[in-house]
């Protein structure tokens, strides 16, 4: 079983806070955005077709709300 690292536990700490509502995403700051993307890009989906198309969706999802936030659009 591999080991559980502080990226791992700060990951499903924001996966949580997105699946938690709708508006999951637009809780996130820009910040915590960014991270996430980078900690999602990271992570190796690929034993799982699932979810590695899951995760190309929500990393679409990421940055459409980070060229939101980076234009100004108050969306929510």
């Amino acid at each position: 079983m591999p080991e559980i690292d502080s990226e791992d536990i700060e990951r499903v700490g924001l996966l949580e806070i997105v699946s938690s509502s709708k508006t999951g995403l637009k809780i996130l700051s820009k910040e915590q955005l960014s991270r996430l993307y980078v900690l999602v890009k990271d992570k190796n989906y690929t034993h799982n077709i699932e979810t590695e198309k899951s995760k190309k969706e929500l990393l679409e999802k990421i940055t459409n709300r980070l060229y939101d936030l980076e234009e100004g659009r108050v969306i929510l």
